[in-house]
Protein backbone atom coordinates (compact mmCIF):
# COMPACT_ATOMS: atom_id res chain seq x y z
CA UNK A 1 0.00 0.00 0.00
CA UNK A 2 1.18 3.65 -0.41
CA UNK A 3 0.83 6.56 1.43
CA UNK A 4 2.24 10.07 1.10
CA UNK A 5 2.56 13.24 3.25
CA UNK A 6 4.79 16.00 2.91
CA UNK A 7 6.84 18.57 4.94
CA UNK A 8 9.11 21.29 4.45
CA UNK A 9 12.97 20.68 4.56
CA UNK A 10 15.79 23.19 4.39
CA UNK A 11 18.65 24.15 1.91
CA UNK A 12 20.74 26.55 3.10
CA UNK A 13 17.97 29.39 4.26
CA UNK A 14 16.07 28.64 2.03
CA UNK A 15 12.85 25.87 2.39
CA UNK A 16 11.79 23.20 0.09
CA UNK A 17 8.78 20.77 -0.13
CA UNK A 18 9.10 17.58 0.38
CA UNK A 19 6.83 14.87 -0.49
CA UNK A 20 7.24 11.49 2.00
CA UNK A 21 6.24 8.42 -0.27
CA UNK A 22 5.83 5.24 1.65
CA UNK A 23 5.14 2.16 -0.06
CA UNK A 24 4.73 -1.18 2.36
CA UNK A 25 4.49 -4.75 0.72
CA UNK A 26 4.44 -8.50 2.01
CA UNK A 27 8.34 -9.89 1.40
CA UNK A 28 11.49 -10.20 3.62
CA UNK A 29 11.50 -7.56 6.63
CA UNK A 30 13.30 -4.24 5.36
CA UNK A 31 13.36 -0.77 6.25
CA UNK A 32 15.03 1.45 3.55
CA UNK A 33 14.85 5.21 2.77
CA UNK A 34 16.21 6.84 -0.88
CA UNK A 35 16.24 9.96 -1.94
CA UNK A 36 19.73 11.21 -1.23
CA UNK A 37 19.18 11.56 2.69
CA UNK A 38 22.29 12.26 4.79
CA UNK A 39 23.13 9.95 8.55
CA UNK A 40 20.61 11.69 10.52
CA UNK A 41 17.84 11.10 8.06
CA UNK A 42 18.93 7.28 7.42
CA UNK A 43 18.86 6.94 11.29
CA UNK A 44 15.41 8.05 11.66
CA UNK A 45 14.00 4.72 10.66
CA UNK A 46 15.38 3.70 13.88
CA UNK A 47 13.79 6.33 16.10
CA UNK A 48 10.66 6.32 13.95
CA UNK A 49 10.16 2.53 14.74
CA UNK A 50 10.96 2.45 18.25
CA UNK A 51 8.69 5.50 18.33
CA UNK A 52 5.83 3.36 17.00
CA UNK A 53 6.52 0.89 18.91
CA UNK A 54 6.26 3.02 22.28
CA UNK A 55 2.87 4.49 21.10
CA UNK A 56 1.42 1.05 21.44
CA UNK A 57 1.30 0.45 18.02
CA UNK A 58 2.12 -2.93 16.42
CA UNK A 59 4.68 -2.66 13.53
CA UNK A 60 4.59 -5.71 11.33
CA UNK A 61 7.22 -7.18 9.75
CA UNK A 62 6.90 -5.82 6.52
CA UNK A 63 9.26 -4.65 3.53
CA UNK A 64 8.94 -0.68 4.02
CA UNK A 65 10.25 1.76 1.34
CA UNK A 66 10.25 5.52 1.90
CA UNK A 67 11.36 7.79 -0.80
CA UNK A 68 12.09 11.53 -0.13
CA UNK A 69 10.99 13.41 -3.37
CA UNK A 70 12.48 14.99 -5.28
CA UNK A 71 15.02 12.73 -5.11
CA UNK A 72 17.59 14.86 -6.54
CA UNK A 73 17.65 17.46 -3.83
CA UNK A 74 19.75 16.16 -0.61
CA UNK A 75 17.61 15.77 2.53
CA UNK A 76 19.57 16.82 6.06
CA UNK A 77 18.49 16.87 9.57
CA UNK A 78 15.93 15.47 11.90
CA UNK A 79 12.92 17.48 10.58
CA UNK A 80 11.33 14.27 8.66
CA UNK A 81 10.86 12.05 11.73
CA UNK A 82 7.18 12.84 12.20
CA UNK A 83 6.26 12.55 8.16
CA UNK A 84 8.00 9.17 8.14
CA UNK A 85 6.34 7.96 10.70
CA UNK A 86 2.90 9.21 9.57
CA UNK A 87 3.62 7.74 5.99
CA UNK A 88 4.28 4.17 7.65
CA UNK A 89 1.15 4.00 9.69
CA UNK A 90 -0.89 5.15 6.84
CA UNK A 91 1.14 2.43 4.47
CA UNK A 92 0.16 -0.15 7.21
CA UNK A 93 -3.27 0.51 7.62
CA UNK A 94 -2.41 1.75 11.18
CA UNK A 95 -3.73 5.51 10.58
CA UNK A 96 -7.38 4.77 8.62
CA UNK A 97 -6.51 8.36 7.27
CA UNK A 98 -7.00 6.89 3.78
CA UNK A 99 -10.21 5.42 3.90
CA UNK A 100 -11.48 8.90 5.89
CA UNK A 101 -12.57 11.28 2.68
CA UNK A 102 -12.32 14.11 5.09
CA UNK A 103 -8.77 13.77 6.65
CA UNK A 104 -7.57 12.64 3.45
CA UNK A 105 -8.57 15.85 1.80
CA UNK A 106 -6.59 17.96 4.81
CA UNK A 107 -3.76 15.79 4.10
CA UNK A 108 -3.38 17.76 0.97
CA UNK A 109 -2.54 21.20 2.44
CA UNK A 110 -1.13 20.05 5.25
CA UNK A 111 3.14 19.65 6.11
CA UNK A 112 4.31 17.56 9.12
CA UNK A 113 7.60 18.48 10.75
CA UNK A 114 9.17 17.37 14.47
CA UNK A 115 11.97 15.02 15.49
CA UNK A 116 10.70 11.97 17.17
CA UNK A 117 12.41 10.83 20.30
CA UNK A 118 12.54 6.84 20.83
CA UNK A 119 9.36 7.62 23.51
CA UNK A 120 7.24 9.15 21.25
CA UNK A 121 7.53 12.75 21.87
CA UNK A 122 7.59 15.19 19.18
CA UNK A 123 11.26 17.21 19.91
CA UNK A 124 12.14 20.88 18.61
CA UNK A 125 14.09 21.28 15.81
CA UNK A 126 15.65 24.27 13.91
CA UNK A 127 14.83 26.37 11.25
CA UNK A 128 10.67 26.29 11.67
CA UNK A 129 10.25 29.69 10.32
CA UNK A 130 11.38 29.69 7.38
CA UNK A 131 9.75 26.17 6.73
CA UNK A 132 6.34 27.99 7.80
CA UNK A 133 7.69 30.99 5.47
CA UNK A 134 8.43 28.48 2.54
CA UNK A 135 4.58 26.65 3.25
CA UNK A 136 2.52 29.43 3.28
CA UNK A 137 4.50 30.74 -0.46
CA UNK A 138 3.33 27.09 -1.78
CA UNK A 139 -0.47 27.39 -0.40
CA UNK A 140 -0.15 24.92 2.54
CA UNK A 141 -2.52 25.77 4.87
CA UNK A 142 -1.57 23.76 7.70
CA UNK A 143 1.48 22.97 9.80
CA UNK A 144 1.47 20.05 12.34
CA UNK A 145 5.05 20.67 14.03
CA UNK A 146 6.65 20.49 18.04
CA UNK A 147 4.93 22.43 20.58
CA UNK A 148 8.72 23.85 21.47
CA UNK A 149 8.41 25.23 18.17
CA UNK A 150 4.80 26.51 18.28
CA UNK A 151 5.45 30.33 19.37
CA UNK A 152 7.79 30.85 16.31
CA UNK A 153 5.60 29.45 13.77
CA UNK A 154 2.68 31.77 15.07
CA UNK A 155 4.72 34.58 13.61
CA UNK A 156 3.71 33.66 10.14
CA UNK A 157 0.11 34.44 9.49
CA UNK A 158 -2.40 33.16 7.10
CA UNK A 159 -1.30 29.60 8.05
CA UNK A 160 -3.08 26.81 10.52
CA UNK A 161 -0.32 25.62 13.17
CA UNK A 162 -1.36 22.78 15.07
CA UNK A 163 0.72 21.89 17.91
CA UNK A 164 2.19 17.92 18.41
CA UNK A 165 3.26 16.87 21.65
CA UNK A 166 3.77 12.79 20.85
CA UNK A 167 3.14 10.88 18.26
CA UNK A 168 0.11 9.23 19.85
CA UNK A 169 -1.85 12.81 19.64
CA UNK A 170 -1.09 13.36 16.14
CA UNK A 171 -2.49 9.32 15.06
CA UNK A 172 -5.75 10.15 16.89
CA UNK A 173 -6.03 13.74 15.31
CA UNK A 174 -6.06 12.25 11.74
CA UNK A 175 -8.43 9.59 12.97
CA UNK A 176 -10.80 12.16 14.25
CA UNK A 177 -10.33 11.05 17.53
CA UNK A 178 -9.39 14.16 18.96
CA UNK A 179 -8.50 18.18 17.69
CA UNK A 180 -4.93 19.53 17.91
CA UNK A 181 -4.60 22.76 19.68
CA UNK A 182 -2.95 25.77 18.02
CA UNK A 183 -0.85 28.42 19.55
CA UNK A 184 -1.68 31.89 21.17
CA UNK A 185 -1.02 34.79 18.58
CA UNK A 186 1.47 37.38 21.06
CA UNK A 187 2.17 40.71 19.81
CA UNK A 188 5.52 40.76 18.27
CA UNK A 189 6.02 44.78 18.17
CA UNK A 190 9.44 45.78 18.94
CA UNK A 191 9.65 47.62 22.33
CA UNK A 192 12.17 50.02 21.93
CA UNK A 193 12.45 50.44 25.78
CA UNK A 194 13.66 46.78 26.34
CA UNK A 195 16.93 46.82 25.13
CA UNK A 196 19.80 49.49 26.66
CA UNK A 197 22.30 49.32 23.43
CA UNK A 198 21.92 50.88 20.38
CA UNK A 199 23.93 51.09 16.78
CA UNK A 200 25.67 53.69 18.39
CA UNK A 201 27.45 51.30 20.72
CA UNK A 202 28.66 49.20 17.79
CA UNK A 203 32.27 50.78 16.46
CA UNK A 204 32.55 50.28 12.37
CA UNK A 205 30.57 48.64 10.24
CA UNK A 206 28.83 51.37 8.81
CA UNK A 207 28.04 50.44 5.57
CA UNK A 208 26.17 47.30 7.40
CA UNK A 209 24.49 49.51 9.73
CA UNK A 210 23.21 51.52 7.23
CA UNK A 211 22.27 48.60 5.63
CA UNK A 212 19.88 47.34 8.46
CA UNK A 213 18.13 50.85 9.11
CA UNK A 214 17.69 50.97 5.69
CA UNK A 215 16.18 47.32 5.62
CA UNK A 216 14.54 47.86 9.03
CA UNK A 217 12.74 51.02 7.48
CA UNK A 218 10.89 48.52 4.62
CA UNK A 219 12.92 49.72 1.74
CA UNK A 220 14.52 47.01 -0.38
Amino acid sequence: MLAITKSIALQGLEGYLISIEVDVSLGMPYFEIVGLPDITVKESKERVKTAIRNSNIELLSRRIIVNLAPANIRKEGSVLDLPIAISVLMATGSIKANLNKKIHNILENTVFIGELSLNGKVEKVKGVLPMCLEAKKLGITRIILPAENAEEAAVVDGIDILIAHNLKEVIEYLDGKIELQSPSKKSHQFDSNAYDIGFEDVKGQEDVKRALEIAAAGRP
